[in-house]
């Protein structure tokens, strides 16, 4: 034994209180390291290898239900899957920069207002089908939230970015003219206002007003529901004539139907206009049938109208 007391030896470091009472202070030796690790891979020592993380198998399970999960949430692929299979060139907003709007069709035109397709399909593929559905760009135009939303692909949302669409094309036209124009011949009027007036479910009773040079005042739309001569006040005709100080007026109404053929009540409305203008010193210069893409002049068709042409010919 040696000459030096025990209790006079260097004090081990404190024990980390990690293990229980009475474990030892010092690290396993490799030895005993070794045969944990044997022990531990027999299946002992689970108490003291403390918690460990989640088996790799265990983690992958749950990362894939967590990816199912997350692709549930929302049936909308990525904007461009549907979209690698056309050219970037070809696709419709590269082609609407590089030729404008005109050089697009239709079907190209939806697809940029619905921005992306759905699973596996293209938005020009889901406007082409709503398109060849609702017999054309027309149809689609008149068609309802229940018509549009029973297309395969374009649904609710889709159906109220059409809708918006469309009328905001409706008020452009409603607000047109911005400036003054001037009407010639039947066919200057008639070619703006078949795109208001002809795809109408109801019959509406417009009168254009003029100057002395034909210049296009006003368009006001004085009845709607059926026009004929027993129900529309010829006096109604005129009262924005007189107070706009107009020099002519052009009478204009649409038949839903789409057949512009004058009716009986359409040549009786129109004889009583020109009596009452002739009263008023407001030429009556045309009466126009508006149908769903063609139109009568009644001037054309050999009815006796004033000299409003040939007076602004002749200025």
């Amino acid at each position: 034994m040696s000459d030096v007391p025990f209790e006079t030896a260097p004090a081990p470091p404190t024990p980390l209180p990690a293990g229980p009472p009475g474990a030892p202070s010092v690290p396993p030796s490799p030895a005993l390291a070794e045969a944990g690790r044997s022990t531990a891979a027999a299946g002992g020592f689970e108490s003291v290898a403390g918690p460990t993380s989640p088996p790799t198998s265990v983690r992958g399970h749950r990362t894939a239900d967590a990816g199912a999960a997350a692709e549930g949430e929302g049936s909308t692929p990525p904007p461009t899957s549907a979209l690698r299979r056309i050219p970037a060139a070809e696709r419709p907003r590269e082609r609407l920069a590089a030729r404008g709007p005109g050089g697009l069709s239709a079907a190209e035109l939806i697809a940029i207002v619905w921005g992306s397709g759905t699973r596996g399909r293209s938005a020009v593929d889901v406007a082409a089908e709503a398109l060849a559905r609702l017999d054309g760009l027309t149809g689609l135009a008149r068609a309802s939230d229940v018509e549009l939303e029973a297309i395969p692909g374009v649904g609710r949302a889709r159906a109220a970015q059409l809708a918006a669409a469309f009328e905001l094309g409706r008020r452009l036209l409603a607000d047109w003219p911005a400036g003054r124009w001037t009407v010639r011949a039947p066919g200057d009027l008639a070619d703006r206002l078949i795109l208001q007036m002809g795809r109408l479910e109801q019959e509406e009773l417009r009168v254009v007003l003029l100057n002395a040079k034909n210049a296009v005042l006003r368009i006001v739309t004085v009845y709607v529901g059926n026009v004929s001569a027993s129900l529309v006040r010829v006096g109604e005709l005129f009262r924005d004539a007189v107070r706009t100080n107009a020099a002519g007026l052009i009478i204009v109404h649409n038949h839903p139907s789409g057949d512009p053929t004058p009716s009986p009540d359409d040549l009786h409305l129109t004889s009583e206009a020109l009596a009452a203008g002739r009263l008023l010193d407001i030429d009556v210069l045309d009466h126009l049938i508006i149908g769903h893409d063609a139109y009568v002049s009644l001037r054309d068709r050999g009815v006796r109208f004033d000299r409003g042409h040939t007076r602004a010919a002749d200025g």
